[in-house]
């Protein structure tokens, strides 16, 4: 009896060991300068958490979980390693999902273990197995979509009322399977229901709303492993779960607001598609540019602002990005690097791969930090970034876009934008920046421009 205890005693306290790791491995992940040792920091928690799990005293399935942590843990390491930065979008939704699928997975098997419950219990259950169903599937539907596997947005008239339906449905399952009068087919149907729901939220959603997207399903992860926690009597997992859970849903309505949107409207407007496109009609043309000409214009400049983007991530052109600042610094010029919120496929996406170049922390900057700088900027240089530079957004009540915080980079005196062709972005709006008279674009691979542009500086 006592050994049962010390053993209890010893399990509660590793778990909320764990669950400080956590909570200090997220805090350090809020700094780009303590960001690596947060992850490591996590890392130990989750092991501590998973090692102390094999000590319960009536544990007997030692064999499938081995396998079962071993088969997972070479998947991710296989996969950490060769995963390229622009993928990363990507393989959160995967992981996200899986963790969604996961918690969805516990609820099945108490629901499905039969005995007497509490009703707590039981609604605690179908909570995390609703929430954890929707945000697996509706994550791997955002992973094809970022992966290109789903290139169009589904939808049709009347979707929304759909959806409605079929929550409605899970609904009622749900209140018949709290009550305890549900047979397995009823559990079956329920969480059948909740698959499809996902699936459904997420195929009309257009790919340049899917940082969001991610970011809620992450949120939604979290709360289902919270209340599977309080399922299982587990406080790690509780604990866990509210701090991911918390941290996802601030960090969407952060992002929704940086959109100047309501989650609502990311999520039942359909807006954010390839096909979608703004109201407005734009004058005037495209004025290209060598990147010689960049070159002498920049190494030149007093203040130069580079804006990052997805493009540059598909380019993998922040390495010669940093190479080329180096060179404007070493010149005297005034470099800086400005971070929209929203800029990417994810949050902090840039800021990632800027860090993984060597970009110091003190060159980049927020849009409430740099905003105001560019009236006083000679050069603002934009490598694949589309929608959170568009003018449109202060001026035309008409865009999609309209009322989203944007980089004032049309008010500096001189703007560069590093662009493939002549196509609109991915959100499909047309950007009224390319046509203004202080804008030259320079087409070309993001890399190879930033190439020509380090020769171009080197030889003045």
């Amino acid at each position: 009896m006592q050994d049962a205890f010390s053993i209890n005693l010893l399990i509660q306290i590793s778990y909320y060991l764990a669950a400080f790791l956590f909570i200090m491995g997220l805090k350090r992940m809020s700094s780009p300068v303590t960001a690596a040792s947060g992850i490591k920091w996590a890392g130990v928690g989750m092991l501590v958490a998973t090692l102390i799990t094999f000590a319960y005293p009536d544990m007997n399935n030692y064999v499938l979980m081995t396998t079962a942590i071993f088969i997972g843990g070479v998947l991710a390491w296989w996969t950490g390693k060769r995963v390229g930065m622009t993928d990363m979008p990507q393989m959160i939704a995967l992981y996200n999902g899986m963790g969604g699928g996961a918690a969805a997975a516990i609820s099945a098997v108490e629901l499905l273990g039969g005995g007497e419950h509490s009703l707590i219990f039981m609604v605690l259950a179908v909570l995390g197995g609703f929430i954890g169903s929707v945000s697996f599937s509706g994550s791997m539907i955002a992973f094809g979509k970022l992966q290109g596997l789903i290139r169009k947005d589904f939808r049709f008239q009347g979707q929304n009322f759909v959806n409605i339906a079929i929550l409605a449905v899970i609904a009622w399952l749900g209140f018949s399977i709290s009550g305890g009068h549900a047979d397995t087919n009823t559990i079956a149907l329920f969480f059948g229901l909740t698959l499809i729901l996902g699936i459904t939220m997420t195929l009309p959603i257009g790919g340049a709303d899917m940082p969001v997207v991610i970011s809620l399903y992450n949120a939604m992860t979290g709360l289902a492993v919270a209340f599977e926690g309080f399922v299982l009597d587990n406080a790690a997992m509780i604990i866990a779960g509210t701090v991911v859970g918390s941290a996802g849903s601030l960090l969407t309505q952060l992002m929704a607001k940086a959109m100047n949107r309501s989650l609502a409207n990311v999520l039942f407007s359909g807006f954010g598609g390839e096909s979608e496109g703004g109201s407005s009609e734009v004058s005037g043309s495209m004025k290209a540019i060598e990147a010689t000409d960049v070159g002498v214009m920049m190494a030149f400049a007093q203040k130069v602002i580079i804006i990052p983007g997805y493009g540059m991530a598909v380019a993998q052109a922040q390495h010669k990005v940093w190479e080329l600042t180096q060179l404007l610094i070493d010149r005297g010029v005034d470099v800086k690097f400005a971070i929209h919120p929203v800029a990417g496929r994810m949050p902090g996406h840039m800021n990632v791969l800027l860090a993984e170049a060597g970009v110091p922390y003190d060159l980049i900057y927020d849009l409430e930090e740099i905003n105001a700088d560019f009236e006083s900027t000679d050069v603002a240089l934009i490598i694949g970034a589309n929608d959170v530079v568009n003018p449109i957004a202060r001026t035309d009540p008409a865009s999609p876009i309209f009322g989203m915080p944007i980089l004032n980079a049309d008010k500096s005196h001189n703007c560069i934008v590093v662009k493939r062709g002549q196509g609109a972005g991915f959100s499909g709006i047309e950007n009224a920046l390319f046509f203004l008279d202080n804008t030259r674009m320079l087409y070309g691979d993001g890399q190879a421009i930033a190439a020509e542009l380090i020769t171009a500086v080197k030889e003045m």
